[in-house]
């Protein structure tokens, strides 16, 4: 199983960008998907998550209303829309996957089983 994000790079405060995780090996339209960033020296956090259906979300207080998740499960794929970045979004971009089905996106590390490479966001002031 990989999972394979994209999209990243250098915007400027106020721009936008939009991340996409392309899962290969297994489908995920039962599955939980969601997003966590890492910024240099902090540990990992949670940004948003996604359901299987993609009719349930899950958002960081931090980037409620600036970002929006979704999924398309034809393409096994979950996007990240990012606007109105600002430059504490700088960091590296993970997505994961959680193995059981049917599990609300939350926003622990150790529920996801399935980890992608990464993708660096950098946001300049």
């Amino acid at each position: 199983v990989q999972l394979q994000a994209s999209g990243g790079g250098l915007v400027q405060a106020g721009g936008s960008l939009r991340l996409s995780c392309a899962a290969s090996g297994r489908t995920f339209s039962r599955n939980a998907m969601a997003w966590f960033r890492q910024a240099p020296g902090k540990d990992r956090e949670f940004v948003a998550g996604i359901n299987g259906s993609g009719l349930r979300t899950s958002y960081a207080d931090s980037v409620k209303g600036r970002f929006t998740i979704s999924r398309d499960n034809a393409k096994n794929t979950v996007f990240l829309q990012m606007n109105t970045l600002k430059p504490e979004d700088t960091g590296v971009y993970f997505c994961a996957g959680d193995r059981a089905p049917l599990q609300f996106p939350g926003p622990n590390t150790g529920a996801y089983d399935y980890w992608g490479q990464g993708t660096l966001v950098t946001v300049s002031s």
